[in-house]
């Protein structure tokens, strides 16, 4: 979670491309979900890094839906617990 946190970090003054977006969302979602479901302390899995990358990305999703409508294709930060395949 920290190599994204860092990686959106480099590009805070460039939007990503949707493509991006909607692969760090799956990338996110999947990783929380995976430690969650190993065990993993809720304490632990929502440090600053996740929550930095979680504000980030939410925020890029809003931007994205009010410039191109339904661009992400039902993919979204909600509903991080439903699997999505």
């Amino acid at each position: 979670m920290k190599a994204a946190c860092v990686w959106l970090a480099d590009r805070l003054d460039l939007q990503l491309h949707t493509y991006q977006l909607k692969t760090l969302i799956k990338i996110v979602k999947k990783t929380y979900r995976d430690f969650r479901l190993q065990g993993v302390l809720d304490a632990t899995l929502n440090n600053k890094s996740y929550e930095t990358v979680y504000a980030r990305l939410a925020g890029e999703e809003a931007t994205a839906a009010v410039k191109s409508g339904d661009g992400l294709q039902g993919i979204s930060m909600r509903d991080s617990d439903e699997e999505d395949d």
